[in-house]
């Protein structure tokens, strides 16, 4: 790209509105013919305000796409034990079709063992170790939201993933693993970046297609940015302030999300998606 070139922008809340309208019609053609609506529960344990905000607009989403919520508020206090309890009784609750435990849940927390009272067929947030290797081998499941999120916008934008060079700079068990999992499934040659990578720089700079999921505001810079790569950036830190440097970047990547209006929006469109999907399974209608 020429210095005068921008990167395209990766419009992830145009496309996150289309997969809603789409899983409001399912939820209604299913509330119609079972006289059930699609159910996701919601689970937060104690008051931080950011995950009572993100909890608040999952919610309201869910309202919008004919999609019931029922939110279950633990008190800080509440013990990993208690949690697995609340989890282990919805994942048995035929009324409830997908669960979702807002994280961090606290220090005091084994929030492993928590996702694991999850049932896999209720995992619409795809954070099990069961959903984890249906990723990974490519078998029937649900997916990490927000690596869901970044496959279809790389999708939407036509990007083939076969053969080139993908650096995922983050290890988390809901972001970084699972979005290296699909990359590697489209057939992309796939590198694991983090915090102790050394010489991360150089590695980037080989990179047609970068995945910044560390949590580090503008830990890339522009110029680590190979010449019309495509940059996702999955980061948020405050101020609105992604993983990647935007301004730097733009001039060199071919396709860039922004931050906000990137992954973000698409995140909780996935999670509406595999909503309805685990409802229409658990009804017994042919999965969409």
């Amino acid at each position: 790209m020429s210095a005068t070139q921008m990167a395209q922008l990766m419009d992830g809340t145009s496309l996150a509105k289309r997969i809603v309208e789409e899983a409001a019609v399912k939820a209604a053609e299913i509330s119609q013919s079972t006289g059930t609506a699609p159910c996701l529960a919601t689970v937060l344990v104690g008051e931080d305000p950011a995950s009572v905000t993100y909890v608040r607009m999952k919610r309201a989403r869910c309202a919008k796409a004919g999609i019931q919520s029922r939110h279950i508020a633990l008190p800080a206090t509440t013990t990993t034990a208690e949690l697995i309890d609340t989890l282990a009784g919805l994942s048995a609750d035929p009324e409830v079709h997908g669960i979702l435990l807002q994280h961090p849940c606290g220090p005091h927390i084994d929030e492993r063992a928590a996702f694991e009272a999850i049932a896999p067929e209720k995992d619409v947030d795809g954070v099990t170790m069961h959903s984890f290797a249906a990723m990974s081998f490519g078998l029937p499941g649900f997916v990490s939201c927000t690596p869901g999120g970044i496959m279809r916008l790389l999708e939407a934008y036509d990007v083939d993933l076969a053969g080139k060079h993908a650096v995922v700079v983050g290890r988390s068990a809901i972001l970084g693993k699972p979005v290296g999992m699909l990359l590697l499934a489209k057939d992309a040659t796939l590198t694991y970046c983090h915090s102790r990578t050394a010489g991360l720089s150089g590695i980037v700079r080989e990179a047609d297609v970068v995945v910044a999921a560390v949590g580090r505001p503008r830990l890339i810079q522009g110029e680590d940015i190979k010449p019309g790569a495509i940059v996702i950036d999955a980061g948020y830190n405050p101020g609105n302030v992604g993983d990647v440097d935007f301004d730097t970047a733009l001039t060199r990547a071919r396709l860039i999300t922004p931050v906000p209006g990137g992954v973000g929006p698409m995140t909780i469109a996935v999670l509406l998606a595999q909503t309805v999907n685990a409802a229409a399974s658990q009804l017994g209608i042919q999965r969409y």
